[in-house]
């Protein structure tokens, strides 16, 4: 391969990664409010049962649909269950929790100091420099993201266990992603997708069965029915694809950064949907955070 052909494929390749961080955005930051409108009559554990259950299997379908062998390599099997339960058990457990326990705006901003956590594990676990780019970027990020949670921390203090789970859900996301850069994978993105989606339901099916008993879904309402096929169809199926797709192409601390944009859709969107605040103060969050994504990916 000529290099002229490679760096045209590096191109495309990085343009691709753009416009799965913009559509990841777009679909995750809206799924906040919808997922607080699944867990009036879901509770967490179900709930991310379903998710995780219908996104993995579904992925796996995908898979084999387009001919892919579903096998995991041997020497693959041990870290892909480590990133699983760092990636997606602990994070949709955490998260599932906290939402249920918080605002949905707070929540996703809380959960979304995740760049921080994967800044810090990537230098440790990667030894990705950490430029003065990053850094700005990401403490650009962060100052937006506090100027929307400023006014509210006497309200988010008030939930100390609903931000306990937010925190852990982002510093157990953080660490899975500089571990999924660290390892080598054989497995294509959509396999190793569909994969730790399955394996990471498995303990949150066995705790659905020992903590809460199964709704009944007759009794569930078309809001929320609706918004449990918005979540699986697009937070579960295409952003996971589209974030392991991201981390592939990025390094890792700029992957995690990228996905700042993603709790200030999460305001704007719960206030259009749920009625939460919406002014100046969330305006400047989110020309700050927009600039930190534009600083640290361009």
């Amino acid at each position: 391969m000529t290099p002229a052909v490679d760096m045209i494929q590096t191109r495309q390749s990085i343009i691709r990664g753009y416009l799965l961080v913009v559509g990841m955005s777009i679909f995750w930051g809206v799924s906040w409010p919808i997922m607080k409108i699944a867990l009036l009559e879901i509770p967490p554990w179900t709930f991310r049962t379903i998710s995780l259950v219908s996104g993995g299997v579904g992925i796996l379908i995908l898979a084999k649909t387009s001919g892919q062998k579903l096998s995991i390599p041997k020497n693959e099997f041990m870290p892909l269950l480590l990133v699983t339960l760092l990636n997606v058990t602990g994070w949709h457990l955490g998260s599932a929790h906290g939402i249920s326990l918080m605002q949905a705006g707070r929540a996703a901003i809380v959960g979304f100091t995740m760049p921080l956590w994967a800044t810090i594990a990537s230098s440790l676990i990667l030894a990705e420099k950490v430029t003065a780019q990053k850094i700005f970027g990401l403490l650009l990020g962060l100052t937006g993201l506090f100027i929307l949670l400023q006014p509210q921390l006497v309200a988010v203090g008030d939930k100390p266990l609903g931000i306990a789970f937010m925190l852990g859900a982002a510093i157990s996301w953080g660490t899975g992603t500089a571990l999924l850069k660290y390892f080598k994978w054989t497995m294509p993105t959509v396999l190793l997708t569909g994969w730790q989606l399955t394996l990471g339901s498995l303990p949150v099916i066995a705790g659905t069965i020992l903590f809460e008993p199964f709704p009944v879904i007759s009794q569930l309402s078309l809001n929320v029915v609706l918004a449990m096929l918005y979540v699986i169809v697009f937070p579960m199926l295409f952003c996971h694809w589209a974030w392991f797709t991201v981390v592939g192409i990025f390094p890792a601390s700029v992957a995690a950064i990228s996905t700042l944009a993603i709790p200030v859709i999460g305001v704007l969107s719960s206030a259009v949907v749920l009625g939460e605040s919406f002014g100046i103060r969330e305006g400047a969050a989110l020309v700050l955070v927009i600039t930190a994504v534009a600083i640290v990916l361009l």
